[in-house]
């Protein structure tokens, strides 16, 4: 069940994406997977980092790919906080992992993630996932400096 807020969400910016992994490889390879395809794409090593920056000011993002084994926090840790908190509503979670089992999808279900990516994936999967859930922005808008 989702949190009831009385005030209303931000709304989430169209192509923005936020990316959560420990491995700095995957990082790069979703970043510039997505960029090229004209998301704005802001990575981050581990959720906790992630979380500070959205707490600080930072835009809310239309998509967020989260590892599911990361020190500090893991993806349900992170998905967990995210989906107690009116503004992040919109924002659609998936999560991108080598753990695949029955077990795994239905506690990422349970917690509120929508999508879920088993690694390795190919370029094909991670654009056709980010086309499901949201377009690039418009070239004249700014998210992100």
């Amino acid at each position: 069940m989702k949190p009831v807020c009385l005030l209303p969400a931000l709304e989430p910016a169209v192509g923005s994406i936020l990316v959560a992994d420990d491995s700095p490889t995957v990082r790069k390879i979703l970043e510039y997977t997505l960029r090229r395809e004209g998301y704005l794409v802001r990575a981050f090593p581990d959720g906790v980092s992630m979380l500070r920056w959205l707490h600080g000011g930072g835009s809310v993002p239309r998509l967020i790919f989260l590892d599911l084994v990361m020190p500090r926090m893991d993806g349900y840790q992170v998905a967990s906080h995210l989906r107690k908190q009116a503004a992040y509503a919109g924002t659609i979670l998936v999560l991108h992992t080598r753990c695949n089992g029955l077990l795994d999808r239905l506690k990422a279900r349970l917690i509120g993630i929508e999508g879920y990516l088993a690694k390795p994936s190919t370029t094909q999967q991670i654009l056709s996932l980010a086309g499901h859930y949201c377009s690039p922005p418009l070239p004249e808008e700014v998210l992100w400096p």
